[in-house]
């Protein structure tokens, strides 16, 4: 298999076993709050589908708020953790743009860029439509996602910074012919020195998913810069986005 043909990168254990920090800002009471209090709203009572659901940071609150919450998850190792917390989430391993969860859902969602886990436009496209399938006619789904900082870049430049602090260092690197960028990750360490991580993506417009969404069946029912539902602007450097599947699909 070529790196063009893997699905995305493939979260160790390592990464898992890191993954939940409680200062970490997604992990905010308040944000979390927020976001499950939308879903729960767009699911109407119906069961959820989290796609690339990690080690349960919106699925378990959603389903605290009782919605029934089942899970799609790429990496064994992320999954893992998910299982140490609770039994009451049943979780499939696989990928996003392919892989067949049973039951039928109201609402499909996928949160914090991890639609840009999948490196292809081609494999967006089948998540689109994977979502698509999972869902009952009239059902939702939901993509948070960050705004391309490629707009703001000028001729020449392939790098932009979205963290500069005492204790990070991150920018991004973009290849403009295929969408695809690297995060770099540079997070001081207590002896002083620095360790290093990546993480790659393919970074999509907000017009492009709509594009997706339409050769999967669904149509734009609404977009907001956040999940308060604040307005999306030009200005809006983020996007949660909600597809509705049309009923005769």
């Amino acid at each position: 298999m070529t790196d063009s043909e893997v699905p995305s990168d493939l979260w160790t254990k390592a990464t898992a076993d890191a993954y939940d920090d409680p200062d970490d800002p997604m992990f905010a009471r308040e944000l979390l709050a927020a976001t499950t209090g939308f879903l729960a709203e767009r699911a109407e009572g119906r069961p959820a589908l989290e796609f690339a659901i990690g080690t349960g940071r919106v699925a378990i609150p959603l389903h605290e708020r009782g919605v029934p919450v089942s899970g799609l998850e790429y990496s064994p190792a992320m999954a893992g953790r998910l299982r140490e917390k609770t039994d009451a989430i049943p979780v499939v391993i696989g990928d996003m743009s392919s892989t067949a969860v049973p039951g039928e859902f109201g609402l499909v969602y996928l949160v914090f860029n991890t639609i840009g886990n999948l490196w292809t436009q081609e494999a967006q496209v089948d998540c689109f439509r994977n979502a698509a399938r999972h869902l009952v006619p009239g059902g939702r789904f939901v993509v948070e996602v960050g705004v391309p900082s490629v707009r703001r870049m000028p001729p020449g430049q392939d790098a932009a910074p979205f963290d500069v602090s005492e204790q990070h260092l991150g920018f991004d690197t973009y290849d403009f012919v295929t969408q695809r960028a690297i995060s770099h990750h540079y997070t001081r360490q207590d002896d002083g020195g620095y360790r290093y991580g990546s993480l790659r993506y393919r970074y999509v417009w907000p017009s492009e998913l709509d594009l997706m969404a339409r050769i999967a069946g669904m149509s734009l029912e609404s977009r907001h810069a956040d999940w308060s539902g604040s307005p999306f602007t030009s200005e809006s450097e983020s996007h949660v986005s909600v597809w509705r599947k049309d009923a005769a699909i």
